[in-house]
């Protein structure tokens, strides 16, 4: 294929939705009502109390405690703190929030339809853009900090492929707001956000929470240009094929929703030309999301095992610590987590899939065509998030513990 014809595979968001795209934002106003009822209302729902995503609209209690993983969060805090000692008094108030601020909630993967908050990393010098990357770098493991700037550079690589949107699809197109101060023994944390990368870390003393966290990639895989070779999701995928495969087919029938991704074969919830089949994106902080599925009780102990692989190619973005943590309460709940399916099974089919237990909701969606032009779901654009359900994203029900015990006069929203 010559280069002509492979651009023609190629269109840009603003064609496909006829998008009023100015600085990296989307003018709503000027949608026909039907596009901009696609968007959802970020701001709105970030002003709700949050209660967290729940399978009936009622939080199960106790299932989080405040807890000495064994991390040392001695780098993170420095590494912060250094970022905010090299800003200007401008740039250090335009990035600095309360630890419980409503901005915590005001993500989206895709273009914001507000004026985004943080200091978007593409306007700092680039001394001020390391120190800021620093703080990712020295919070999260190393495969963490690799998926993450993996995403970033592969939205460079979409920018160079497509050609166009100088202000998104770039490496640095991604705003950075830091909430509380950081410290070593009270609570404070990080976000990351932009398009196909969502990151946020709550941070309390010896103890992380890295939800909800958003990564995607369009495509996954660079084929040539500056960041050529550079990949995306192949053990998420990989993984989630092996456990779908582990299981009996009385088991697969109830784990598989819908055997087909094409947008006709699904109901129109399943179907969102921008959400695919997530139910846990930007503004759904506080969704009801009944269990579906297959329920993991009834698992044998290779295919349980194999659960916990797939979970784990997630988990391994957090620290050894709180990894380990995390981990740990999976297993404590493992017989409450459920396996749903939507798609194939093939090596080169298009998928969702979802893990879903009282303490983790993971999601990993093939997704249609935004920016290349595939009117259906194709394993080479991906969206996956996960969310801590029952009040825990963002650490929310953490702080409320630490204020609690600490600061009975201060309530956390």
């Amino acid at each position: 294929m010559d280069d002509e014809d492979e651009k023609t595979r190629y269109r840009g968001f603003g064609p496909v939705l006829g998008l009023p795209i100015q600085n990296a934002r989307v003018d709503l106003s000027a949608l026909p009502p039907d596009f901009r009822k696609l968007f959802p209302p970020v701001l709105e729902k970030a002003k709700e109390p949050l209660v967290g995503i729940t399978t009936d609209g009622h939080v199960v209690p106790d299932l989080f405690a405040i807890q000495d993983t064994g991390w040392n969060p001695g780098p993170a805090s420095k590494a912060a703190t250094a970022f905010l000692d090299c800003l200007t008094p401008t740039q250090r108030e335009n990035v600095l929030f309360a630890v419980d601020a409503d901005e915590w909630r005001m993500w989206i993967n895709a273009f914001p339809s507000w004026d985004p908050h943080g200091l978007r990393l593409e306007d700092l010098e680039p001394a001020q853009r390391d120190r800021a990357l620093a703080i990712l770098q020295e919070s999260l493991s190393t495969t963490g900090f690799s998926d993450a700037r993996t995403a970033m550079k592969l939205n460079a690589a979409l920018g160079e492929l497509v050609g166009g949107y100088r202000d998104t699809l770039t490496e640095y197109s991604y705003s950075i707001a830091v909430f509380g101060t950081p410290s070593t023994t009270q609570p404070w944390g990080w976000q990351l956000w932009g398009h196909h990368l969502d990151v946020h870390c709550f941070i309390l003393g010896r103890q992380m929470v890295l939800t909800p966290t958003f990564i995607g990639a369009e495509p996954t895989e660079a084929d040539r240009g500056v960041h050529k070779g550079l990949r995306l999701f192949d053990e998420q995928r990989a993984a989630g094929l092996d456990l779908l495969r582990s299981l009996r087919p009385a088991q697969e029938s109830q784990a598989v929703l819908h055997s087909s991704m094409r947008v006709q074969d699904l109901p129109a919830e399943l179907a969102d030309p921008l959400n695919g089949r997530h139910r846990g994106g930007a503004a759904q902080d506080n969704r009801v999301i009944p269990y579906a599925g297959l329920p993991a009780g009834g698992l044998s102990l290779p295919q349980r095992n194999s659960l916990l692989r797939l979970v784990n190619t997630y988990a391994q973005r957090l620290p050894d610590g709180p990894a380990a943590a995390f981990m740990e309460n999976i297993e404590q709940h493992l017989d409450d987590t459920h396996l749903a399916w939507i798609g194939g099974t093939g090596d080169n089919d298009a998928f969702y899939y979802r893990v879903h237990s009282p303490v983790v909701l993971i999601e990993y969606d093939c997704q249609s065509g935004v920016f290349l032009d595939n009117d259906q779901p194709e394993p080479f654009h991906v969206h996956t998030i996960v969310r801590t359900p029952n009040g825990g994203d963002y650490g929310r029900d953490l702080l409320r513990r630490h204020l609690a015990h600490h600061h009975p006069q201060r309530a956390v929203r």
